[in-house]
Formats: structure tokens, C-alpha cells, sequence
């Protein structure tokens, strides 16, 4: 579905980001994964690899939050393969902090990553897109950004501003045949899901109509979808990938 595309995954490293990276690789695209850390990005790497040595996958691991940073990444991956035609902005980070709790400091940094990185990473990519005549950005939103949640405010509201950026760049950026999509998973078996007591993940699938947490492979099904060409009509979608939870 994606044979001889070139992929951008941030937060590619782990959990949903790694499935996207996975299933991208298993339809033909080749992809530079991006990683908190240089360590991270080796083990994800050594993974893939073992996997399918004939997978064209490496990594790099610019600070998300560094415009400078993320668009030298950006442009050496041009460099090299000639083109970008998917960008997933994955990364990002969770918060649970009652209100009269926050500071400061940590509502910036879910701002910071939730939300400035994804402009960082998609103003040079969509300057690279708009030249080659088109491409395709996913961002990674949640469920919570379309009921909020009771605590760690900071977390909806950039999700929020996800759907926000993503809705009016798909207005904005369709006259130069680049689709901007984001997906709004559920509860996934994450790391964190994972770890979870099974009395905890049975209360939690009890919320769930399909009656369980969703696997990381199906979200990343969604943004498989999103990046082909069956997905050539959709965008300024923000599709929800949560077993009906919020109907």
C-alpha cells in the first residue's frame, strides 16, 4: 500500500509510534523513525531489523521541541531520499495532575510537545511536499480530545489544539495535494496498559463497548489507511479509533 513512499514517525520508538513504523515498513515504505534518545532508537532499530533485515528503516533523534533541530533532521532526510511523502507526528506525552496541583512548568511542556513540535516538524516537511507536488501528514490525537478529561488538563487541551492544527491545515495546505489527518486513539495495550493490574484493565474494558482496550497494530491500521492511496479524498479527518467508547 505504501511501496517506494518515504515515512517520517516520530515517537517511533515504542508502543503505537513503533507499530505505525511496522506496519509502514510491511507495505513497502521505507522510514526514519524519530526517538527521545539515541539508546531508544538503537533497541527499536535492532528490533525492526531482526524482524526483516531487507527493511529500509533507520533512526534519528532531534529534540522535538528544538525548531532549529527538528527542521536539520527534516532537510537531511530530504537530502537523502529525495523526497517525504508521509509525515506522523506521534510523540507526545500524557498528564493526570489535578488542576491545583499544576504549575506552570508542566502545562508548557505538554504545550511543547503536544502541539509546538507538530508545527515544527510539519512547516519545513510541508515546504518539501509543496515542492514535490504533495504528501501526507498524520497527527496523533486522543479521545480526549473530543470529551476532555477530569484531571491533567494540560493533556485535552493540547490534543484540542491537535485537532485544530490539523482541521485548518487540511483547509489551508489541500490546494497543493497534501491531505492533514489525525487519529484520536482509545484505551491502547501500551507499555502503560500493559502494566496494568487485570482487575484495572477489566474495569477499564467494561467502559468499552467492544469490551477490551484496542492493540497498538489496529491503531496503526488507521494511520495505514490514512497514508495510502484508498485514503486519496479524506482529509481534515480526526478519526476515532477507541471501540465506541465515546458514542
Amino acid at each position: 500500500m505504501l511501496k517506494g513512499k518515504v515515512a517520517v514517525v516520530t515517537g517511533g520508538t515504542r508502543g503505537i509510534g513503533y507499530s505505525i513504523v511496522k506496519k509502514y515498513l510491511e507495505n513497502g515504505a521505507k522510514v526514519v523513525l524519530f526517538g527521545s534518545r539515541q539508546e531508544t532508537v538503537d533497541k527499536a532499530l535492532s528490533s525492526l531489523k531482526a524482524e526483516n533485515g531487507n527493511w529500509k528503516v533507520e533512526g534519528m533523534h532531534p529534540a522535538l521541541t528544538n525548531a532549529k533541530e527538528v527542521e536539520k533532521a527534516i532537510n537531511e532526510i530530504k537530502e537523502k531520499y529525495g523526497r517525504i511523502d508521509i509525515l506522523v507526528n506521534n510523540a507526545g506525552i500524557s498528564q493526570s495532575t489535578p488542576l491545583c496541583d499544576y504549575t506552570p512548568e508542566e502545562f508548557d511542556k505538554a504545550i511543547d510537545l503536544n502541539v509546538k513540535a507538530l508545527f515544527y516538524a510539519i512547516l519545513p516537511t510541508a515546504k518539501i511536499m509543496k515542492e514535490q507536488g504533495g504528501g501526507c501528514i498524520i497527527n496523533t490525537s486522543s479521545m480526549v480530545s473530543l470529551i476532555g478529561q477530569s484531571s491533567g488538563v494540560g493533556y485535552p487541551t493540547s490534543k484540542f489544539a491537535v485537532n485544530g492544527l490539523t482541521i485548518s491545515l487540511a483547509r489551508e495546505l489541500g490546494k497543493d495535494h497534501i491531505r492533514v489527518n489525525a487519529v484520536a486513539p482509545g484505551v491502547t495495550r501500551t507499555d502503560m496498559v500493559a502494566s496494568l493490574p487485570d482487575e484495572v484493565v477489566k474495569r477499564i474494558s467494561m467502559q468499552i463497548p467492544i469490551g477490551r482496550p484496542g492493540e497498538p497494530e489496529e491503531v496503526a491500521d488507521a494511520f495505514l489507511f490514512l497514508a495510502s492511496d484508498m485514503a486519496s479524498y479524506i482529509s481534515g479527518e480526526i478519526l476515532s479509533v477507541d471501540g465506541a467508547t465515546w458514542i
